[in-house]
């Protein structure tokens, strides 16, 4: 599974991120978390609000923070 974190780096991707990686220790699952921060690579997902959630090249969210738990019902998805 990969699960990426779109973001130029503001406090809210550094949230996501954090919250990404606490969702996947909870579920006890592997994956490979990526920070996508050229604007460039952000505008190929064709999202406008950041930060955003990607998981298997899905967009799945946009414009928040997800908490962990959130984010964990995303990945049973």
């Amino acid at each position: 599974m990969t699960i990426k974190i779109l973001g130029t780096g503001c406090p809210k991707c550094k949230k996501l991120e954090a919250n990404a990686r606490k969702a996947v220790e909870q579920a006890g699952m592997s994956a490979q978390i990526e920070k996508v921060t050229g604007v460039n690579d952000i505008m190929k997902y064709n999202v406008m609000m950041t930060p955003a959630l990607v998981i298997d090249e899905q967009v799945k969210a946009t414009g928040k923070v997800l908490t962990p738990e959130q984010i964990s019902k995303l990945l049973g998805s």
